[in-house]
């Protein structure tokens, strides 16, 4: 069945693929293959929902789509009632510093910290409205304070670190709302974000004694996955892209310290420490694998992220902290660009601009010229698939066998092109 996208859909997905960069929105118009891997995710997800945690690192080569699985396994994971923050690591963001950069990334997160009825970011004050809403409709009914319930829920919180100054933001949140105090709501929400520099200013603005700093990052995070479950949200989820990053750190020390945090989220959410809170992380296999800067450079991450050997000989084992995300298969990367297809004539199979014929005559095109790692990282072959069909589209009188260079598709005995579409329209067989 056809189904219309509207164009506002249609323009935001193709212009981010054009860019070679993953679109925020409709990525499930053009999501194909990655089932087992999304599957594992998913389940993490629900473990995260059930008050749990979790923690995944995906792998692969640059292009290889580790932005979009994220992407994807973050939209999931809105739609099952998580709060989700994301951000991509670079020289002034990173996991553990002394200079500020820990911080840095910490509020790159709350910037970004989306739910599913606000999607691209900045959510964090309706969270904390809407548990002040949930406190405030019990202590009407209890006959209790807003605050006295408020302080209540948030007991729990106090066991951790910076727990009871969380506890006491809040509540100065909850005043300002009550006052129609703006500032204090303002400072509130920029202390919950990091924004503090000095625990002086946050003395004075809040009246508590810390603030966000780099040492307290993984601590807040955690304040954070239980702070949003009491808000009626299943829970966090934390997506850090790029983790590339740390591998090109030139300081051996620094490089260490933050494979030690990395360690510490890991073991915590091993050993089932962290309340509803889960880590997705993406990296190269440099990253991972490489014994002298990479995370095996670190033992106890080695013996902690090694390999299955029983998996062997085409096995895969997703139970593991590592998902390797495999390449797309030939008929995986078919159903893809015929998505892509559909997503540039906004659903409307009459509107395509290139035929069947057309695709299996792109793919080989590309074999020709740039081998079986068309397929295994398809960024740059996605951005020349669209800027073929944008050709097409301008110059209504372009032929498509013209541009591709007069390639043709060799008919099979049966007189059709060498593959086979079955009912769920997969390409069961294509031969390069």
């Amino acid at each position: 069945m056809t189904t219309t996208i509207r164009p506002k859909d249609r323009d935001a997905v193709i212009q981010s693929l054009r860019a070679g960069v993953v679109p925020r929105t409709g990525q499930h118009l053009v999501q194909v293959g990655r089932n087992r891997e999304i599957e594992t995710l998913v389940t993490d997800i629900d473990r995260v929902a059930d008050g749990g945690a979790a923690f995944r690192l995906v792998t692969g080569e640059y292009g290889a789509g580790k932005t979009f699985f994220l992407n994807l396994v973050r939209s999931v994971a809105m739609e099952k009632k998580l709060v989700v923050a994301n951000a991509d690591l670079n020289p002034d963001r990173r996991l553990h510093s002394s200079g500020g950069q820990a911080r840095s990334l910490y509020a790159e997160l709350m910037r970004n910290i989306s739910t599913r009825t606000k999607p691209d970011g900045g959510a964090l004050a309706g969270i904390v409205e809407k548990f002040i809403a949930t406190a405030r409709s019990e202590a009407k009914t209890g006959g209790q304070t807003t605050e006295a319930v408020l302080r209540q829920k948030l007991e729990q919180l106090t066991e951790l670190v910076n727990g009871y100054d969380f506890a006491d933001v809040i509540a100065a949140y909850c005043r300002g709302a009550e006052e129609g105090n703006e500032q204090l709501k303002t400072d509130a929400v920029r202390w919950l974000r990091g924004e503090f520099s000095t625990r002086t200013d946050a003395r004075q603005a809040l009246g508590v004694r810390t603030i966000v700093d780099d040492a307290s990052v993984y601590d807040q995070l955690k304040l954070l996955g239980r702070f949003v479950r009491l808000a009626g949200f299943s829970g966090l989820l934390v997506c850090l892209d790029e983790l590339v990053n740390l591998y090109k750190l030139a300081n051996t020390q620094a490089r260490n310290s933050n494979y030690e945090q990395i360690l510490r989220i890991l073991n915590d959410s091993l050993q089932g420490t962290a309340v509803g809170l889960g880590f997705v992380l993406g990296g190269t296999p440099e990253f991972l694998l490489d014994t002298r800067r990479g995370l095996y450079s670190y033992p106890a991450l080695q013996s902690r992220l090694a390999q299955n050997v029983f998996t062997a000989g085409g096995l895969v084992d997703f139970t593991g902290p590592v998902v390797r995300l495999s390449s797309l298969t030939p008929e995986d990367f078919y159903v893809l660009l015929q998505k892509i297809r559909q997503v540039y004539a906004f659903g409307d199979e009459a509107k395509s601009l290139l035929p069947d014929n057309g695709i299996f005559s792109f793919m080989e095109h590309c074999s020709k010229r740039i081998g079986d790692s068309y397929f295994r990282t398809p960024r740059t072959t996605i951005t020349s698939f669209i800027d073929l069909l944008a050709v097409l589209e301008q110059n209504p009188g372009a032929d498509w066998q013209t541009l591709l260079g007069g390639i043709e598709i060799t008919p099979d005995a049966g007189g059709q092109a060498d593959a086979a579409i079955d009912e769920d329209d997969e390409l069961t067989s294509f031969k390069l």
